[in-house]
């Protein structure tokens, strides 16, 4: 399938793929040459002959896809010739080193997103806004019950949280690559200067935060703790998938919560099982996802990714823009990780 647009962007079987850099955006299997959005396991996989992307996201790669992968780092802005084209990685704002891929051949100009948000956040570098001719689009809370708060605020009230229960352990589940950094982050901010304990999963993705100087609370891995040690008081953070596990019979009466987006549907922390829910999201709301559309000045936009269909009419009948759903092609191909949309 070829997308409008002079073929600069076609939809393979691999993914979207670019003929005049000879290059695959986030490919859903091995290719000659990956330019990565970020390190999330639904846009960066193994097996690639060559991946590019942000220099401050290259920790977490190495980390997720193998410490000898061939990678080149490039800077934010930092405009590179691939084949017949020019590719730039632009601040997406969503976890550190994401980044929206904007490709340039001819006189056509298109950008691949990837995932974003245009909230602050502590961890990371802020979303910068990019013009294209043609935009391609999430679409994870393409909904407009979806208005985020400011983390800062969110995180005070999980610190009120924290805090009511000197008593029991309190374990608060976020996805282990970007929430839970940010959560550390936001914290830090709200001057926590007492140490957090880590599920594995969390404290394996923490050097690249460190190592580029993102501010955090001091941290250790739960497992370094005798099992005898008290919890009480103390604050846990572990990934969803630790939530009803083995793992969790360590914990004596703990208060548990999970951090989500999707914590601002009603329900659904009941349906998960969590005793509180706090609605914070590194992907973008309805409005940054109309604002976003509006700031790149895009004649055609294509939408991929959770209310794909949606947004896309939304964006035709109301907004008067050429916009089409790619829902269909992108969304089997989504990792079930609940790091994919959270």
């Amino acid at each position: 399938m070829v997308l409008p647009g002079d073929g600069l962007i076609q939809l393979t079987p691999e993914g979207l793929y670019c003929p005049a850099a000879d290059a695959w955006i986030d490919p859903w299997r091995p290719v000659s040459r990956a330019l990565i959005t970020h390190g999330h396991a639904d846009h960066a996989r193994p097996g690639c002959g060559e991946y590019w992307a942000v220099a401050t996201g290259e920790g977490v790669l190495r980390q997720r896809l193998g410490a000898s992968i061939a990678l080149t780092a490039v800077g934010y802005g930092e405009e590179r010739s691939l084949g017949g084209a020019r590719v730039s990685f632009h601040s997406a704002g969503h976890v550190l080193g994401s980044a929206q891929i904007r490709i340039t051949a001819g006189d056509e100009t298109w950008l691949i997103s990837g995932d974003y948000k245009r909230d602050a956040d502590p961890s990371c570098a802020p979303f910068e806004a990019v013009a294209a001719d043609v935009l391609i689009t999430e679409a994870t809370f393409g909904l407009p019950i979806y208005r985020w708060r400011p983390g800062r605020q969110v995180a005070a009230e999980i610190l009120a949280w924290w805090r009511q229960a000197p008593q029991r352990p309190s374990l608060l589940f976020a996805y282990a690559f970007g929430k839970a950094q940010r959560l550390l982050a936001e914290l830090a901010a709200l001057g926590v200067e007492e140490e957090v304990l880590l599920h594995g999963a969390v404290q394996a993705l923490m050097a690249p935060y460190t190592s580029v100087g993102v501010v955090l609370p001091p941290t250790r891995p739960l497992s370094e703790l005798p099992r005898s040690e008290s919890l009480a008081g103390r604050l846990v953070i572990a990934p969803p998938s630790a939530h009803r596990s083995p793992w969790m019979k360590r914990f004596v009466t703990p208060q548990t919560a999970f951090v989500s987006g999707w914590m601002a549907v009603r329900g659904a922390r009941r349906r998960r099982g969590f005793e509180r829910g706090f609605a914070l999201s590194d992907h973008a709301d309805w409005d940054g996802l109309l604002r976003t559309v509006v700031d790149s000045g895009a004649r055609q936009v294509y939408v991929t990714h959770g209310n794909s269909d949606g947004l896309a009419r939304f964006l035709r009948e109301e907004q008067g823009l050429a916009a089409e759903p790619l829902g269909r092609a992108f969304e089997g191909q989504r990792s079930d990780e609940g790091e994919a949309a959270s």
